[in-house]
């Protein structure tokens, strides 16, 4: 029975370590273009997020400081929270 112990947990560990990888990051920036219709957000690094499809605009417009609460999805940078940067 032990000898399947060490086994099982480490295969149990190799298989959450995606879950991992998958945490909120943030990123601040000045936004280079901001598109209500498409829901994205541009900023100047050339950096584009997608942003929910219930997102409340704070008042973003070209050469605003903002923080971006993202993920990465499926290759894309999806915003969770877009917030205006005193």
């Amino acid at each position: 029975m032990r000898a399947l112990l060490v086994p099982a947990a480490v295969a149990a560990l190799l298989a959450t370590a995606p879950f991992a990888l998958a945490a909120t990051q943030t990123a601040t920036g000045t936004v280079k273009a901001f598109d209500m219709k498409a829901h994205t957000l541009t900023l100047n690094d050339g950096v584009v997020y997608q942003l929910p499809a219930g997102f409340k605009d704070p008042g973003l417009k070209a050469g605003a400081k903002v923080e971006v609460s993202w993920d990465m999805q499926a290759g894309k940078h999806e915003a969770s929270k877009v917030t205006l940067a005193k």
